[in-house]
């Protein structure tokens, strides 16, 4: 065989030899002693974090007659037939060219039957969102009943488009972002082990620039590796990777620093001409000023992460910008960033950033030392500072024989605003809805609450159900900023749907709206429909005339009081 890519040839074999997962490869190891194997697996997370390696390695291990420890022994036939990808009863699919409903099918019917060689038919679905809704649906089928001896994995980076009904029939496991250190020791072992030279702060711009993905730092190795003739360059690895070194990021920073247009512009010429890539140098300049704000905030944190990258150039110019001026710069690189995406002109976009930053109008660019500063400015000041705490204690005194006007009440929701309400599905939670229903996810929405995250929770303190069906909920809002905010949030939907599955083994559906708009609305259906029987929990036996006015007065809210 030919030459093989450098994350081929070094790809995991074993659970211990993946990189900045230890809790999950502990977890899955431990999974195969204890014979607590589960039928679905969902695998999520960025790109070369290692999640189709861990599933072919578990494929292996819970195939593997000589396991030990929760490690395949790479050894045996089983083990061999998987590595070289010639073992029947162990399917990868990629699901972005295998993702209609047909496909789903073919591998539910197939899954009936029993392995032929292994003891566990193992399928590998990579890339499962981009799976059809049909598909998704086919898959669903299977994941309810699933057949004996046969594993799903699934795995992912974008696990919000995947179905919550899907996600609740699997044991999930989030890899992260592999840490900048472990990179970096990864692949000082590979280069000793291939016995190739390199530059330690070659290896250090590679790591960065994998942005915490394995399979991104040994591509752009390995290019680096070919770029300098089997030899890692600190040269070669800018080269490659497109970054500038730091010294010019310090150089640049100091023009703009002092508002020297022209030799910031010609840096940025030089930079072009040298074959940079500009939108790799505008992510330079967001992480440079991302250093330079942990730097001046706890520096041990910074020289830790980067491992000792900075030298004394940076921290001199950490130390003589302002964060006022880095704040305003971010804000300004992160625009010109988003434009860049969609033109074919960088370079223009790149020069009008530069002419930009020059051109801030916040003085305190630079700290200003206290030496520096004229003595009568001081002066000046403090007579100032003077002057205005005598007022102050003039005020004060007039205060005194004023009496404190009433301050208004806080209104409990804000000022009505154009939003959208889902008021056909409203109405069929209505057409169905009862008192019984709604008292169920009453009493159950503590509980659903104390399922999503903190950030979740925060978001839904001011949510409370106030009609139900069987196979819907409607839940309003005190504040409609916090209606139109959650109304948007898919990953939030797809935890109240996943918490309610597993709570009420149903996925009911679940519509928003404003606490302020709920009365309006539930009195317009009323009126446009005869009622036959309990809607929204309210009774619908014909009212008297003082009932009637008691509503029109004070609504129709069932209310619990209670005494302290």
């Amino acid at each position: 065989m030919g030459y093989q890519a450098l994350y081929r040839v070094w790809r995991p074999q074993r659970f211990d030899e993946i990189v900045g997962q230890k809790i999950i490869t502990q977890t899955l190891k431990n999974a195969l002693i204890t014979q607590r194997i589960s039928h679905a697996y969902l695998f999520t997370g960025p790109r070369g974090t290692g999640k189709t390696s861990a599933a072919k390695i578990f494929s292996k291990a819970v195939n593997c007659r000589n396991l030990k420890d929760g490690e395949p022994c790479n050894n045996c036939a089983t083990c061999l037939a998987i590595n070289e990808g010639s073992l029947n009863d162990v399917i990868e699919i990629d699901a972005a060219s295998n993702n209609g409903v047909e496909e789903i099918r073919d591998i539910r019917d197939k899954a009936k039957y029993a392995p032929t060689q292994a003891d566990y038919k193992v399928y590998i679905i990579d890339e499962v969102h981009m799976l059809s809704t049909g598909a998704f649906n086919a898959l669903l089928k299977t994941l309810e009943e699933p057949p004996t001896n046969v594993i799903f994995i699934l795995a992912t980076t974008e696990p919000h488009k995947i179905p919550a009904t899907i996600i609740s029939r699997t044991q999930r496991f989030d890899f992260k972002r592999i840490k900048f250190s472990e990179i970096l020791q990864r692949m000082e072992f590979i280069l000793k082990e291939k016995q190739v030279q390199y530059d330690e702060l070659a290896l250090k711009v590679i790591a960065k620039a994998a942005e915490g993905g394995m399979r991104d730092a040994l591509s752009i190795l390995d290019q680096a590796t070919s770029y300098g003739d089997g030899k890692v360059t600190y040269d070669n690895a800018l080269m490659v990777t497109g970054s500038v070194t730091k010294k010019f990021l310090v150089d640049y920073f100091k023009q703009i620093q002092l508002k020297d247009t022209k030799e910031a512009l010609l840096t940025v010429k030089k930079l072009l001409n040298d074959g940079k890539d500009p939108q790799r140098f505008i992510e330079d300049l967001t992480s440079y000023c991302q250093d330079i704000l942990l730097y001046n905030q706890a520096p041990e944190m910074i020289e830790e992460e980067d491992l000792g990258m900075f030298d004394d150039d940076f921290k001199d110019l950490a130390q003589s910008i302002s964060e006022d001026f880095i704040y305003q710069a971010i804000d300004i690189i992160n625009e010109t960033s988003q434009s860049m995406r969609f033109t074919d002109h960088p370079d223009v976009y790149l020069e009008v950033l530069t002419v930009k930053l020059t051109h801030l109008n916040k003085v305190e660019a630079t700290n200003l030392s206290s030496a520096s500063v004229d003595n009568s400015v001081i002066e000046q000041l403090e007579n100032q500072v003077n002057e205005l705490k005598q007022a102050l204690e003039t005020l004060q005194k007039k205060s005194n024989t004023i009496s404190e006007t009433p301050k208004p009440k806080p209104q409990k929701t804000t000022s009505k605003q154009h939003v959208k309400i889902n008021l056909s599905g409203i109405y069929g939670v209505l057409d169905q809805a009862t008192r019984k229903d709604l008292n169920y996810f009453i009493n159950l929405w503590p509980e659903l609450m104390n399922s999503l995250s903190v950030t979740q929770r925060a978001l839904m303190h001011v949510s409370k159900p106030v009609a139900a069906s069987d196979d819907g909920i409607i839940v309003a809002f005190d504040y409609s900023f916090l209606y139109q905010k959650v109304n948007d949030d898919i990953e939030l939907m797809d935890a109240l749907q996943n918490g309610l599955d597993r709570l009420t083994n149903r996925v009911p559906k679940i519509i928003f709206v404003p606490e302020d708009q709920w009365p309006a609305i539930r009195k317009q259906y009323l009126s446009n429909k005869q009622p036959n029987k309990e809607a929204s929990g309210v009774e619908s036996a014909p009212k008297s005339d003082i009932v009637a006015e008691a509503e029109n007065l004070f609504g129709s809210e069932i209310l619990e009081i209670k005494n302290d």
